[in-house]
């Protein structure tokens, strides 16, 4: 008994590799410490659990089954059943892919899956381990950008029942959600290495992996199953309780993965890694530093930055080979990236990043460009080499152009090229745009006209101001009107946009709150909801309804209005304040539309609101789905003060910030500071500020001005005030 609990203990002290110091190795603040991975895992959150570093291809972690819509990412906080540790997942998507190459411990063939418990799990960024009790063994993962890393221990059966011998499950046909194995190979070229491919289809139609795996000691392989499945069993020396293994990945070839290995992962030594990818964690959480009294905020905004940092995705070799976006091999002289959720990213997430990223910019605009080059437009939802143009509008435009304004394109004339070719099509609508100045719902056979359309406005936006910018005249004006054709949508006689026919009549009967999803003539969301997408042009759409008063008196209204929306409603849309529905991101701008309006007074208790309600440090502490790092980016630039409305260009709204101070790097070694002096949960409204000690009025800075560095002091108080309500003051 005495042994058993000596090896108990043991394992406990395995199991608590946790960064638990204050500083890293660097004698930098230890941040990582502030992350809880769990948040996110339950309820609609859809986040990875595993092991990761920032923006890295590889994130390993444990699969299970997929029971549901819940299960997108491979793992759910409510299951305790494993079918595999891949080395490939996402994180926050509202559908399920990946789950490469996986491998699970097992005590015998015919052993599919394994028990385990929350209790057996650790985690912290870049690091994760579970003990399962049947086998014996406890599994850490760590991570590079391209490689795994495993380490197996085993418990001798002699003190805890169980397997007295590791034998691993290598399973290349398990897949997660609509992911299904077309293709697979495996060679053991060496008693130490095994080398092989994948190839799929599913939400990404044709998806290459090709991977190199090494063991440190020797490995018989037992048996096979068409080369999907390979049992694997060390030739471990008695007295030898571990295993390490290396899996590297490539996209590109067999070859390219053992490159990435030698170059990311030459050495055996586990807590090396673990450190390393500590480090890199730091590095990026470090972007912001925050001062909060909070230790329940301080954990959400720790979080969120780090589901933020796990995508977009490294998708290239480390000697700049890629897969585009024609299945064919190309070499970049620039990072190329994947997993981009435009449709939700464009919002916050992307905004976000130029501010605090400028670093990864071009590469992000480059990657843009040559996918246009290689599939004829701008992504839409972009994964592992493929379009899935998931979602609708051309959120990709919208995304360049606010990098082409802010300097990160090199030659803004591509990009508008690239801009024109892609708004230019027929496909996904567009060719009645052309026809009609609009799409019309009778015409269109799969729905969503409004939301369409809506979304192509607000994206042509963007190519008018880049077209502006550059003296193009003639495109300006085109594509300003486009934009502009948001107005035939809208019901001045109900004041809601509505779906319109070929006859410019509107839909009847009509209902703004009840939906159907799919099936409807909006995207995950209602009439309440897509009314005021329009960020491009809030001051417009205040005109549409007569001015300011008549717009107010409308927009009150959506914080409380009740209704169901019905059975047949997409589970997106959750999180209600009113008809306001934090749980998607049709509404993620629309508080900050009270700026617009000369009322940024009335956007504070519903920012605080959302803040303190709808993000919690629970396995459910995610009032909807992630969607790859834009439900948190929201969080992380309201906690600050700032939101980005306009999708391209640059103005960011002032809110009520939840965080004392905040200090944003914003590259060229210089940094943003913002301030909320006597900040609390009762003085959540803005009195007075200063930029850089001037007295500030605008409720509003714009992008420049922050990357030039400075300070933000805004002094807040318990009772609104007419900061930032005069007509010249407004966004």
């Amino acid at each position: 008994m005495k042994k058993q609990i000596i090896l108990l203990a043991a394992l406990a002290a395995i199991m608590g590799m946790s960064s638990c110091d204050t500083q890293t190795s660097t004698g930098k603040q230890n941040l990582t410490m502030f992350v809880d991975q769990r948040i996110g895992t339950g309820g609609n959150g859809h986040v990875f659990m595993g092991a990761n570093v920032p923006s890295g291809l590889v994130q390993v972690g444990p699969s299970q089954y997929t029971r549901g819509w819940d299960w997108c990412s491979g793992y759910h906080d409510s299951d305790s059943v494993l079918i595999g540790f891949g080395t490939m997942h996402l994180s926050g998507t509202g559908i399920g892919c990946l789950g490469d190459i996986a491998l699970l411990p097992v005590t015998n063939a015919d052993q599919h899956d394994v028990i385990f418990s929350h209790d057996d799990e650790n985690m912290e960024p870049g690091y994760y381990s579970v003990h399962l009790w049947k086998p014996n063994v406890t599994v850490e993962l760590t991570a590079t950008q391209r490689v795994a890393m495993y380490k197996f221990t085993t418990i001798p059966r002699a003190d805890i029942d169980g397997s007295d011998s590791l034998l691993l499950r290598l399973d290349l046909a398990q897949c997660i959600g609509w992911d299904k194995m077309t293709e697979c190979h495996y060679t053991q070229e060496s008693p130490t290495l095994i080398t092989g491919y994948r190839r799929s289809t599913g939400w990404a139609a044709d998806r290459y992996t090709f991977f190199s795996m090494a063991f440190s000691e020797p490995v018989d392989v037992l048996e096979g199953s068409n080369d999907t499945l390979a049992l694997i069993r060390p030739q471990t020396q008695e007295g030898n309780d571990q295993l390490i293994v290396k899996t590297a990945l490539s996209p590109v070839s067999i070859e390219g993965a053992k490159a990435n290995m030698l170059a990311e992962a030459d050495h055996w030594d586990f807590d090396r890694v673990v450190s390393e990818a500590d480090e890199a964690w730091n590095r990026e959480l470090s972007r912001i530093t925050i001062k909060t009294n909070d230790d329940e905020v301080r954990t959400i905004f720790y979080t969120a930055m780090y589901h933020l940092l796990t995508a977009p995705s490294v998708f290239c070799d480390v000697n700049g080979d890629y897969r585009g976006a024609d299945g064919k091999v190309y070499h970049g002289d620039f990072t190329n990236y994947t997993t981009l959720s435009l449709w939700d990213t464009y919002r916050a997430a992307h905004p976000l990043m130029t501010l605090i990223m400028p670093d990864k910019q071009r590469d992000f605009a480059q990657t843009f460009l040559h996918i246009c080059q290689q599939q004829g437009d701008l992504p839409v939802w972009h994964l592992m080499g493929n379009e899935t143009d998931c979602m609708v509008g051309n959120p990709g435009m919208a995304v360049l152009a606010d990098l082409t304004l802010k300097g990160f394109v090199d030659n803004p004339q591509q990009a508008l090229d690239a801009m024109k070719q892609t708004a230019l099509r027929d496909d996904r609508s567009l060719g009645l745009l052309k026809q009609y100045g609009y799409i019309p719902y009778d015409l269109e056979p799969t729905n969503e006209t409004v939301a369409k359309a809506l979304e192509y406005c607000l994206a042509e936006d963007g190519a008018a101001r880049v077209a502006k910018k550059l003296g193009a005249d003639d495109d300006y004006r085109f594509f300003y009107e486009r934009s502009r054709s948001y107005s035939k949508y809208f019901d001045s006689a109900t004041g809601f946009m509505r779906a319109v026919d070929s006859k410019g009549q509107f839909r009847e009967p009509f209902d703004p709150i009840r939906v159907i999803h799919r099936a409807d003539d909006y995207t995950e969301g209602n009439a309440w909801q897509y009314t005021w997408l329009v960020p491009h042009d809030v001051h417009g759409l205040i005109n549409l309804f007569g001015g300011n008063d008549a717009f107010l008196a409308k927009f009150d209204s959506l914080f409380t209005t009740e209704g169901d929306m019905g059975e047949e409603a997409s589970p997106d849309i959750s999180g209600f304040i009113g008809q306001y529905a934090h749980g998607n991101e049709p509404s993620h701008h629309i508080i900050y539309m009270y700026n617009y309006a000369g009322q940024p007074w009335k956007a504070a208790p519903l920012l605080r609101k959302v803040m303190n309600e709808m993000y919690t440090t629970r396995a459910d502490g995610l009032i909807g789905n992630e969607d790859v790092g834009q439900m948190s980016a929201w969080y992380i630039l309201s906690s600050v003060g700032l939101y980005q409305v306009e999708p391209a260009g640059g103005r960011f709204i002032i809110g009520s910030p939840v965080v004392d101070e905040a200090v944003l790097n914003v590259g060229n070694n210089r940094t943003f500071t913002i301030q909320a002096k006597d900040n609390s949960r009762e003085n959540i409204y803005v009195q007075s500020a200063t930029l850089n000690g001037k007295p500030y009025t605008k409720s509003y800075i714009d992008y420049a001005d922050i990357m030039a560095g400075g300070t933000l002091q805004l002094q807040m108080g318990p009772k609104p005030s007419d900061w930032g309500t005069a007509e010249e003051d407004r966004p």
